[in-house]
């Protein structure tokens, strides 16, 4: 068995490189705080626009929040406009790693020339980078191998040659869904041209598929979105092996434990957003005999008291 070595990001070292990776939607505060008990070794905010940062848009100030014993913890943001970048500094200051987006298919931050769109502009993506370098924080980026096109190489050395301290890279063009494979091949070619960590990321769902990307990229750590979500005990199990060096089955009863958990976090934290608690409760009754029964109960239910009766008595 080969072993995920301790990282430096910066000065931020990560002992089990084990990053849940930024979700839109999923990595709230509570969230975040049940993946890294499970394993994690750093978490990251769900990725925030400049503008609503800039403009201190109240729900945007919800998911910025985070407490003390989460550290290290990282922020991801996008825009495309160097002047929202530079306004949005100082709201930056407080988090270990800034991370910038550059990957997100979604149509709406497409049209505004952010998240994947930026792939397609090298350029700015190194103007970005440099200015945050140079404004003191600690900056990495996530790309995926370009937006229509592959040019993830060239990319890789932009963001390398900007000054960032590390580059995670999901294995798919930014115009490609999940029926089109993770080809993690190309995060291996990446990693052999640029000399900063390389985080591989995408069509990780599961221990084996933790084994065989490392195996096959040679990634410095790597970094777990879908496969977490109604699953932080992926985080124990990837940990356990590449950290502990110990092979442990998955445990239902474990991974229902930090269902209860998030939704007591959810209320300690004042995170009320029903809809979300719903989805993400759901997901982690996703595969059990009779769970489809047990889901519908959860999206008729009116309150997190509700769901942890339920969840509780199943």
């Amino acid at each position: 068995m080969n072993k995920i070595e301790p990282i430096k990001i910066g000065k931020i070292l990560i002992k089990s490189p084990i990053f849940l990776a930024p979700m839109v939607d999923i990595t709230d505060l509570p969230y975040r705080l049940i993946c890294r008990k499970a394993g994690a070794g750093m978490a990251y905010t769900e990725m925030l626009y400049v503008d609503a940062i800039i403009h201190e848009n109240e729900k945007t100030k919800k998911l910025m929040q985070t407490i003390r014993g989460e550290r290290p913890l990282g922020i991801q943001i996008t825009g495309n406009k160097l002047e929202h970048f530079k306004k949005v500094i100082p709201y930056l200051k407080r988090y270990d790693i800034v991370d910038l987006n550059c990957g997100c298919p979604s149509e709406k931050l497409v049209k505004n020339e952010a998240g994947g769109y930026l792939l397609s502009n090298p350029k700015l993506i190194g103007k970005i980078i440099r200015l945050l370098k140079d404004n003191g924080l600690t900056v990495t980026a996530k790309i995926r191998l370009g937006y229509d096109k592959n040019n993830a190489i060239e990319i890789a050395k932009v963001i390398e040659n900007a000054g960032a301290d590390a580059i995670t890279v999901h294995a798919r063009l930014a115009v490609q869904g999940y029926d089109v494979k993770a080809d993690w091949d190309e995060i291996k070619k990446i990693k052999k041209s640029v000399k900063i960590p390389v985080i591989a990321n995408g069509d990780i769902l599961s221990l084996d598929d933790a084994i065989n990307c490392f195996k096959q990229t040679n990634c410095d750590g790597l970094m777990i979105a879908r496969g977490a979500i109604g699953n932080p005990f992926l985080f124990k199990q990837i940990k356990n092996y590449f950290v502990d060096g110990k092979k442990i089955e998955f445990d239902f009863d474990e991974n229902i434990n930090y269902l209860k958990e998030y939704l007591e976090l959810c209320k300690k934290y004042k995170f009320n957003d029903l809809s979300r608690i719903k989805r993400i409760s759901c997901k982690f009754i996703h595969s059990i005999p009779g769970g489809g029964k047990i889901r519908d109960k959860v999206m008729h239910l009116k309150s997190i008291n509700e769901i942890e009766k339920l969840v509780s008595s199943s």
